[in-house]
């Protein structure tokens, strides 16, 4: 078979499915790498991987996306620490969602660029030699080996399965995840950013779709979190457990109730304060029921303030401190037509205060927790009442 063969036709002939099918191997094994070995094991040190599939995924990730380690750990680590803000690398709430969708990649290079972001959050990723010589200092050669590998493989269509394979990170990975999971989708916790979870079976992009899940506990291997919810990525991890070739440092940690408690504890305290973003999301619920039952003292309100009812919705589920000084004004007005949902707001305002209270002791977050159970089970809203007693519960 002569070069000009090898070019058109490749050193594998398969059928046309054959070939989809490919392209689909080559790019899920990217995704892999990227949430596994860059995301969970690099990035927030979830899991401890071996020399073996650690450095395979170095080499597959050198080779289909040209990306250094060092660089994507530090860039993930800076979005999680100024989530939502200015200084966040790719946060739609900054840049627009058409711009994180459609220029995701662009964002990364930007950032990777910032030095001092290199300096403060890259550490801890590999410095041996093949990362300073080759990974990082040839990253474009990888995508060269790679398209080379394919024409040799596959022949002209090798040409088209390349291409894929350089699209779909920057698509899927810097502009799904990045934009669609801090934009639309549903939340099991609320942390203190716009997380989503796209879709409860994270397949397609290795898991990362749960990507609320992974804002509520960042340092968890593992990214579901309900029984309906599926992470491919957690599976790979726990088969790669099982030859020995990784071992999982920590999971979110799941809520267990002691029905006879009737008091609070330091137990309790530690467990409300652990699964806060659980017991916000839980709480946010109720915020939504009330609002529709005082819907029409909401909305005399609101247009008397000249505010929409979706926008004043809005805020009412929102974290106060992301309101503008001009916003809480309106809201604190507009909740003073309406006694329970006002009562249910300012609750939730003060449950979340608990936890901030990093400068107060054990002893005097227990007393206040108590003090928050106690008044609530005397507010005369049954749901908070019940909200309450099972709040006391967690153990």
């Amino acid at each position: 078979m002569d070069i000009a063969s090898v070019l058109l036709t490749g050193l594998i002939d398969l059928p046309w499915w054959g070939y989809i099918v490919v392209a689909l191997v080559f790019t899920h094994i990217t995704i892999a790498g990227i949430t596994i070995f860059l995301h969970r094991h690099q990035a927030h040190r979830a899991l401890d991987l071996h020399p073996i599939p650690s450095h395979f995924f170095r080499f597959w990730l050198w080779l289909t996306t040209g990306m250094v380690t060092k660089e994507w750990a530090a860039i993930h680590r800076k979005h999680h620490a100024k989530c939502e803000t200015i200084d966040d690398p790719h946060s739609p709430q900054i840049f627009g969602i058409k711009k994180v969708l459609s220029e995701g990649a662009e964002l990364y290079k930007i950032e990777a660029k910032n030095q001092e972001t290199l300096d403060r959050y890259g550490h801890g990723t590999p410095d041996d030699w093949m990362e300073r010589h080759v990974y990082t200092k040839h990253s474009v050669m990888g995508i060269v080996l790679m398209l080379i590998i394919n024409v040799i493989l596959f022949g002209a269509i090798g040409l088209t399965i390349w291409a894929v394979q350089m699209m779909w990170t920057p698509v899927f990975a810097a502009g799904v995840i990045n934009g669609i999971g801090h934009y639309w989708g549903y939340r099991n916790f609320r942390p203190e950013d716009a997380s989503t979870n796209i879709v409860p079976w994270g397949i397609l992009i290795g898991g990362e779709e749960l990507h609320n899940n992974h804002h509520a506990y960042p340092t968890s291997a593992r990214l579901s979190n309900k029984w309906y919810e599926f992470d491919i990525g957690w599976m790979y991890i726990r088969l790669m457990e099982m030859v020995g070739w990784a071992r999982v440092k920590k999971v979110a940690p799941k809520l267990q109730l002691n029905k006879g408690k009737t008091e609070c504890d330091l137990e309790t305290l530690q467990a409300v304060i652990s699964h806060r973003y659980e017991v916000l999301a839980k709480y946010a619920k109720s915020l939504r029921v009330a609002f529709k039952n005082e819907l029409a003292d909401i909305q005399q309100a609101s247009a008397e303030l000249g505010v929409d009812g979706a926008t004043l919705r809005n805020w009412i589920l929102a974290d106060a401190k992301t309101l503008k000084e001009e916003e809480r004004a309106k809201l604190d007005q507009a909740l003073s037509r309406t006694q329970k949902l006002n009562t249910l707001y300012r609750m939730r305002e003060e449950l979340s205060s608990i936890w901030e209270r990093s400068a107060a002791t054990k002893d005097e977050l227990l007393k206040q927790l108590e003090d928050w159970c106690r008044r609530a089970e005397e507010s005369g809203i049954e749901w908070l009442e019940n909200f309450s007693r099972r709040l006391r519960c967690y153990a």
